[in-house]
């Protein structure tokens, strides 16, 4: 049975749509009102909330902790300073990801690690032999995002962290109420954004003052139909419905590589040994398949409504269904993640495509359904993100 995150008392009495869904074993708001619009454009236009407490948490430290770290992560922790947050995948032997997320370097032997599933047993067999301790922190640290462009006037605002000198993919620790947080400049939306992690039994508190703080600045909450709009025009991944990661497939074909999933820039194959290197260097780095955007011709969905006497219809909601691809009449992949781009006016979506179809500039073709019968309209393969402000890592933050 599914429970209220840490900040549930407070938005349970916003919600006015009781619009919710399942995550990680809590309740999260889908939409607080009837449609997620006004949420949508507090993340592009103002500031929104948005409450993440249900991501999987885990607190590394101990002399063995660079190590282990180092020992699961494609990337090189050698090479990551205090205060950084590297965004990385980590593989199982074969060199298909597991998961991805986020690692906070809190000190030279302490790290804060986010992930979309839960990881700690297979944190604890590869920590074998290190001295080292993995604390699960998912319940006792609640997580919010404060995204948007006038997030950081929000949180001078209400807080004594020092925002104007924290860079992107940066974290820091300050009070807010006087709360102990900790403060990095990362998100999931691809605009300016932080997220915020705060002591579970302290959450309310940093609610209500960033709330508080928030009201000059058009502070919405933001539940997750809008988030999933901003990262897909963010060009963001979503595990189990872009990807499958390895431990959940059932079949070969479910198992991905980073350089599949557009993560190669992520795997350094010349630092010490992690898990699934040594399957990763025989892996081509011009992958069979990848997952790459997709831009629809809008014109030929008009015409198709058209041609059925009906006015076009753009998507209210992102669609997590997946649909074909197809180069000609041979299908080359399936669009996982489709949406409606407000802020671009365009029909995008994140799909996976067959070599040779995911180069840039590619034509193909896209299914979409009007009245119950299937149609194909045109599609350009584009690189990601397909949203990419300069505020988002701009320092100091406007």
């Amino acid at each position: 049975m599914p429970v209220g995150t840490p900040f549930h008392p407070r938005t349970f009495p916003l919600c006015e749509s009781l619009n919710y869904r399942h995550w990680s074993g809590y309740y999260t708001v889908s939409a607080y009102e009837t449609h997620h619009e006004h949420e949508y454009n507090a993340i592009r236009n103002a500031a929104a909330l948005i409450d993440v407490s249900p991501l999987f948490k885990y607190v590394v430290s101990g002399p063995g902790a660079a190590t282990l770290v180092n020992r699961i992560i494609t990337r090189n922790v050698e090479r990551m300073s205090v205060g950084q947050v590297f965004y990385t995948p980590w593989c199982d032997e074969h060199g298909h990801v597991i998961d991805d997320g986020t690692v906070s370097r809190l000190d030279e032997q302490r790290f804060r690690w986010t992930a979309a599933e839960p990881n700690l047993r297979w944190f604890r067999q590869n920590a074998h032999g290190l001295d080292v301790t993995i604390d699960d922190v998912s319940e006792s640290l609640a997580a919010l995002a404060l995204q948007g462009p006038l997030s950081a006037q929000v949180l001078r605002a209400c807080s004594d962290v020092d925002i104007d000198r924290l860079k992107y993919f940066r974290v820091t620790s300050g009070r807010i109420a006087g709360v102990p947080v900790d403060v990095s400049r990362t998100g999931y939306t691809g605009d300016l954004g932080y997220e915020i992690w705060i002591p579970a039994e302290q959450a309310l508190d940093v609610w209500d003052a960033l709330v508080g703080a928030g009201r000059a600045f058009d502070v919405l909450p933001a539940g997750m139909l809008a988030l999933d709009v901003a990262r897909v025009e963010a060009g963001l991944l979503l595990i189990d419905v872009d990807f499958v990661g390895s431990k959940k497939a059932l079949i070969p074909d479910q198992k991905y590589t980073p350089y599949e999933l557009g993560l190669g820039r992520l795997v350094d194959l010349e630092k010490s040994a992690f898990i699934g290197r040594s399957a990763l260097r025989e892996v081509s780095r011009s992958p069979r398949r990848q997952i790459v955007g997709l831009e629809v011709n809008w014109s030929d969905v008009e015409a198709i409504y058209e041609r059925v006497g009906l006015p076009p219809v753009a998507p209210s909601a992102a669609s997590r269904e997946p649909v074909p691809v197809l180069d000609g009449d041979r299908q080359v992949g399936r669009a996982t993640t489709t949406t409606w781009s407000p802020t671009l006016k365009r029909l995008i979506a994140l799909a996976c495509v067959d070599s040779p179809g995911h180069a840039g500039g590619t034509r193909l073709k896209f299914e979409i359904s009007v009245e119950g019968a299937r149609h194909f309209v045109g599609a350009t393969v584009v690189r990601t993100p397909f949203f990419n402000p300069s505020r988002k890592s701009a320092t100091p933050p406007q």
